[in-house]
């Protein structure tokens, strides 16, 4: 499931696919509720600090992103409480703004019955549906030479796996992967270009690790870097 809190390695990612649900959402409502939906993700994008989980803004700053005025702003407010998106984790006084947290648990429940309209990668990202997503193998001429495994190295043993498994799919996305180190359980591999490795991360990262593991048991994480 998505990571309650999106810090850490990964989590420009988690950000962006939150904002995704929640736009997908809301495109599915009406105008005004759609509206409700861009104030929201307008001032997280604007002023929400992931890394401590805080939103602490005031008022004011908060009519003038909106272009609205400061009783607009203390209604939606309440609003995005009232459904749970945002959550008070402490009360403002004199001199001092209320600060909030995303309720991102909510977000995601209301959220969820729209990720489909994303893809069968996003559903699967943020903890819907069930095995990998499709792989869409590039055309492949002739035929597919399984890897050299003389090394003995676990990348090797594991690419001649996925090789016998499915040699269209181990030409198109899995052959130009290239082992780049090894640190404890963690396993890098390095992909020819940035596309490459968001999608074998996205499709195929499950299947590599499952390979890697059956070779290495002591694989515990797979990585891909370009």
């Amino acid at each position: 499931m998505f990571s309650t809190r999106p810090v850490g390695r990964g989590a420009s990612a988690r950000k962006y696919d939150l904002l995704t649900a929640l736009g997908t959402y809301a495109l599915s409502q009406s105008k005004h509720d759609q509206r409700r939906a861009l104030r929201l993700m307008t001032l997280i994008t604007a002023r929400y600090n992931w890394a401590r989980d805080e939103l602490a803004v005031g008022q004011r700053e908060i009519a003038q992103l909106w272009s609205v005025d400061e009783r607009t702003v203390k209604r939606e407010m309440a609003m995005f409480r009232a459904k749970g998106w945002l959550v008070v984790k402490r009360q403002g006084a004199r001199g001092r703004v209320t600060q909030y947290g995303l309720g991102i648990d909510t977000l995601l429940e209301d959220t969820s019955t729209t990720w489909g309209c994303v893809g069968p990668d996003f559903e699967l990202r943020m903890g819907q549906g069930t095995g990998e997503p499709d792989v869409v193998p590039l055309p492949a001429r002739g035929v597919v030479a399984p890897p050299d495994v003389s090394s003995g190295a676990e990348w090797s043993l594991a690419q001649a796996l996925l090789h016998a498994e499915d040699p269209g799919t181990y030409a198109s996305w899995i052959a130009a992967l290239t082992r780049a180190e090894r640190a404890g359980g963690r396993l890098t591999l390095r992909a020819p270009s940035r596309f490459h490795a968001a999608y074998v991360q996205t499709h195929l990262a499950g299947r590599l690790l499952t390979a890697c593991q059956d070779v290495d048991s002591e694989v515990s994480e797979l990585r891909i870097v370009t």
